[in-house]
C-alpha cells in the first residue's frame, strides 16, 4: 500500500533541483530542498510518537516553511488542522479541544498565550515563525534528509478544516486523501496547468482556496511558484511579468482595477486568472476583461467539497455564473424540505457528489447526516439555479433567504440591480425582523470613490425593477461591508447590527 497523496503531490518530485518556490527577496527553494526539509519535520512529528491519524495543529505565518510542515504531515500520515492566523486564544480553546489535536505549533509571539491551551487539552507545544525559527525547526536541524513515506489509503484521513462557524458550533470537516488528490488532478487538467507555469500566490495556506487548490496544482503540475505571504499591491504589480497565472478572491481584482499601473502591458505574459471565495461582481468582470484582455475564471467550491464547478477554460467565462460542474462531479438542484429534483432553471439548494466531497463532520455524526445525503450528495446549504445553458449560478445562501409576509426573497436578486446604479460600489441586502412582516428588506450599500449615491433616485428607479415585496424598506450607506479573511461578506454581522432597526418602541 502506497501514500497516494504524498506520491501523487510530492513523491513525483524528489529529487528534482527546479525551483518551486520563489520569495518576494528573490530567495528560491528547489524542489529536493523543500522536500528535505519536509522530511526533517517528519522526523521530529513521530519522534514526538505521533502515529498515523494524529492531528497536526498549526497556526502559523505563511512561509516555505509552515508549507512544509503540510508536505510533512502527508508523508508520515498524520491529520493536517491549519488554523487561521487571525482566531483568538479562545476560539483555538475549541479547536484544540475538538480535534483531539496531538501537536500544536504556533507563532513563538502567540506561545505564552496558547501555554494553558496545550496544557488543558494536553497538547505538545512547538514554535515556529516566518523565517523558520523556533523550537520545531531547531528539533528538526539533526535529522535526516529523507523519511521513508508512511503507507495511507486513498480513504484515509489528511486533513482537516474548520467551518467559519457563523451559526453554531464551527465544524471540523474531513478530508481524504483522494478528496485533495482527486480534485487536484481535475483542476490541475481543466486549467490546463503544467511545469511551464509560474503561479503567483497572494492567497492564505490555512484555507482550501491557497493550500488545497493553488497549492496542490502547482505541486502536481511541477509548475514554480511566486510566495507572497498576502496580497500586497506593489509585490503583485511587481512580480505579474514573471508569472503565468493567479489565483485570488474578488478584492484581488478591484485593487488591481484601482492601480493604473494595471494594463494589458502589464499582464501580456499571464494566460489565466481565477477567482473564487467569494462572489465576483459582474461588473468587475467587465471592467477586468476591458482593461487587461483577459476574463476572469469564476469557479465555485466550498470547505467540505473542494472544487465543485468551474467556468470554461476554453469557451465563454460568463459574467455572474461559477460556469459548469467540473468532470466527474455532479451537482443537481433541489427542494430543502423535499430534496426533490427541481427542473431547469428553477432557484433551490445546490447538492453536489463525487470524489471530492468530504468524509463528515468530525465528532458530529448527527450534523453529518442532516447534510450528507445517504446517496453521497451534499447539501450545500448555498441557493442556485442551473440556466438554459448549463451555466451555473448561485443566488445566495439558504441562512440568507428572506422570508417577508410569506414571500420567498433572494438577496442576490436585488444585490445585482442595486450594484447597476449610478455611485454604488457593491451592495448587501440582509432580512431583518420586522413587526408587521416577520422580516423585510434592508438594503446596504457602499459608494464608489468618486460618487455619493442618490438614495432617492436608487429606490425610484429599483422600483421600476423589482416587485413591490422585494423593494428594500430602507437602504443605508456603509463605508465598507465586514468581510472574513477570504473576501466574503459577514452578513450575520450585518444582521446582528441592524436587527433592532424595525422593532416598534
Amino acid at each position: 500500500m502506497a501514500n497516494p497523496l504524498y506520491d501523487g503531490l510530492f513523491g513525483r518530485h524528489l529529487g528534482q533541483k527546479t525551483v518551486f518556490l520563489q520569495l518576494q527577496d528573490g530567495t528560491t527553494f528547489t524542489h529536493g530542498q523543500f522536500l528535505q526539509q519536509a522530511a526533517q519535520y517528519a522526523h521530529v512529528l513521530t519522534d514526538f510518537g505521533l502515529r498515523p491519524g494524529d492531528r497536526v495543529a498549526v497556526q502559523i505565518e505563511k512561509s516555505p516553511h509552515s508549507l512544509a510542515i503540510y508536505a510533512a504531515c502527508v508523508q508520515a500520515g498524520l491529520v493536517f488542522l491549519p488554523l487561521n492566523t487571525a482566531y483568538t486564544a479562545r476560539e483555538l480553546s475549541y479547536f484544540m479541544e475538538d480535534s483531539g489535536a496531538r501537536v500544536m505549533i504556533c507563532d513563538p509571539k502567540s506561545e505564552e498565550s496558547l501555554a494553558m491551551i496545550a496544557q488543558v487539552t494536553g497538547a505538545r507545544l512547538e514554535t515556529m515563525d516566518a523565517e523558520g525559527q523556533g523550537s520545531f525547526a531547531q528539533k528538526a536541524v539533526p535529522h535526516p534528509l529523507q523519511f521513508a513515506t508512511v503507507s495511507r489509503d486513498a480513504e484515509d484521513l489528511a486533513a482537516f478544516l474548520y467551518t467559519s462557524g457563523t451559526t453554531g458550533r464551527s465544524k471540523g470537516a474531513m478530508l481524504t486523501q483522494n478528496n485533495l488528490l482527486s480534485n487536484a488532478e481535475v483542476l490541475t487538467r481543466h486549467w490546463a496547468f503544467s511545469d511551464s507555469d509560474v503561479l503567483l500566490h497572494a492567497l492564505p495556506i490555512f484555507h482550501t482556496h491557497g493550500l488545497f487548490v493553488a497549492t496542490n496544482i502547482a505541486l502536481l503540475s511541477g509548475c514554480k511558484i511566486l510566495f507572497v505571504p498576502k496580497f500586497d499591491q506593489e509585490a503583485i504589480i511587481a512580480l505579474m511579468p514573471q508569472a503565468t497565472s493567479m489565483m485570488g478572491v474578488p478584492t484581488f481584482y478591484t485593487r488591481l482595477l484601482d492601480d493604473p499601473r494595471f494594463d494589458r502591458a502589464l499582464c501580456q505574459h499571464m494566460r489565466l486568472f481565477i477567482s473564487g471565495s467569494a462572489p465576483l461582481l459582474a461588473e468587475t468582470h467587465k471592467l477586468f476583461e476591458q482593461r487587461s484582455g483577459h476574463p476572469i475564471l469564476e469557479r465555485y467550491g466550498m470547505t467540505e467539497t473542494n472544487m465543485t464547478t468551474s467556468n470554461p477554460y476554453e469557451g465563454e467565462r460568463r459574467a455572474g455564473t461559477v460556469g459548469f460542474p467540473l468532470p466527474g462531479i455532479e451537482l443537481k438542484i433541489t427542494d430543502s424540505a423535499t430534496g426533490k429534483t427541481l427542473a431547469q432553471g428553477n432557484i433551490g439548494e445546490i447538492e453536489v457528489r463525487g470524489p471530492n466531497v468530504f468524509k463528515g463532520y468530525w465528532n458530529m455524526p448527527e450534523k453529518t447526516a442532516e447534510e450528507l445525503r445517504s446517496d453521497g450528495f451534499f447539501m450545500t446549504g448555498d441557493l442556485g439555479m442551473v440556466d438554459a445553458d448549463g451555466y451555473v449560478h448561485i443566488v445566495g445562501r439558504n441562512k440568507d433567504l428572506i422570508i417577508s409576509g410569506g414571500f420567498n426573497i433572494y438577496p442576490k436578486e436585488i444585490e445585482t440591480v442595486l450594484d447597476a446604479q449610478e455611485g454604488v460600489l457593491e451592495s448587501a441586502v440582509i432580512g431583518v425582523p420586522h413587526p408587521d412582516f416577520g422580516e423585510t428588506v434592508l438594503a446596504l450599500l457602499v459608494p464608489s470613490s468618486d460618487h455619493t449615491p442618490d438614495l432617492d433616485a436608487i429606490h425610484a428607479h429599483i422600483s421600476q425593477s423589482l416587485a413591490r415585496f422585494k423593494l428594500p424598506k430602507k437602504l443605508i450607506l456603509l463605508p465598507k461591508l465586514p468581510r472574513n479573511t477570504m473576501g466574503k461578506v459577514q452578513k450575520n454581522t450585518l444582521r446582528d447590527q441592524f436587527r433592532d432597526l424595525f422593532a416598534k418602541s
